[in-house]
């Protein structure tokens, strides 16, 4: 399967995108099969068909620390350093954040390369920052506080856009648990050299969050591009959803049956 600039732009349009629209990509590259110009190429067609396009940017694995020994939050689901030794050497090897900083892998090739090819802007969240380019981009980056990581989720008026993953990726069902006092966890970054900084509310496990798709099919507009299944969520419908499911059953996109997961943690923290 070969995919091209024209396709991936007709696929944009065919759900219904324009220069109004301002959507959360979550995106597999692999997943549309070969694409002539790779992740440029997506990152050009969305650009180009929306008004304002919003990614994940976080640096995580550069930038995250243990927690410092002794420092235990209840319901935390985190490890600490055993000694502050190792917090120190830990903290030595972390890369202070910075706005030219890689985005992490796990968040796929896409995000990167938009932040490499397209100049977005980028917020400064030590661990969960978000690139953005477009009319919106400065609203709905601002939103974000180091107390309130999934601000620009909140600030976004327009949809959610995945593009060959899966609700996994959806980190706007982590804003409506949050809403509801769940998935609400502290974790340790290095901010500047020699300075560490404690962040509250980074949300927690998404492994079974595709248990949300009966709830949104009405919602959701989908088309596959090359093989990739592109589909655009309504956030507010995301959010409606989740808390429907989760005030109907409190364990509902969690695991239930691993007592070390932060499914667990985030179970106790509405019980």
């Amino acid at each position: 399967m070969r995919v091209n600039l024209r396709d991936l732009t007709d696929g944009l349009r065919q759900l219904g995108l324009g220069r109004g629209s301002e959507v959360l990509v979550h995106s597999s590259l692999s997943s549309f099969g070969y694409v002539d110009g790779g992740a440029e190429a997506v990152c050009a067609a969305l650009t180009e068909v929306c008004g304002t396009v919003v990614m994940p940017g976080g640096s995580w694995d550069l930038t995250g620390v243990p927690a410092p020994p002794g420092l235990v939050r209840p319901r935390n689901a985190y490890w600490n350093a055993e000694s502050w030794d190792e917090f120190d050497e830990k903290l030595s090897q972390a890369t202070s954040f910075r706005q030219d900083l890689p985005v992490d892998r796990w968040l796929g090739t896409i995000p990167e390369t938009f932040r490499q090819s397209r100049t977005p802007s980028r917020s400064e969240h030590p661990l969960f920052s978000y690139l953005a380019e477009g009319a919106a981009a400065d609203r709905i980056l601002a939103a974000q506080r180091p107390d309130w990581p999934l601000g620009p989720i909140e600030a976004l008026d327009g949809d959610v856009l995945l593009l060959g993953v899966t609700h996994t990726s959806n980190t706007t069902i982590h804003l409506a648990e949050q809403y509801l006092g769940r998935s609400r966890f502290y974790r340790y970054g290095k901010s500047a050299d020699g300075l560490w900084v404690e962040y509250p509310n980074i949300p927690g496990e998404s492994h079974r969050f595709d248990a949300i798709e009966p709830a949104l099919r009405r919602a959701t507009k989908e088309v596959l591009i090359g093989r990739a299944r592109a589909r655009r969520i309504p956030k507010q419908a995301v959010l409606t959803a989740t808390r429907d499911l989760i005030e109907a059953d409190p364990a509902a996109l969690l695991c239930t049956d691993d007592p070390t997961c932060r499914c667990a943690a985030a179970l106790q923290q509405i019980s």
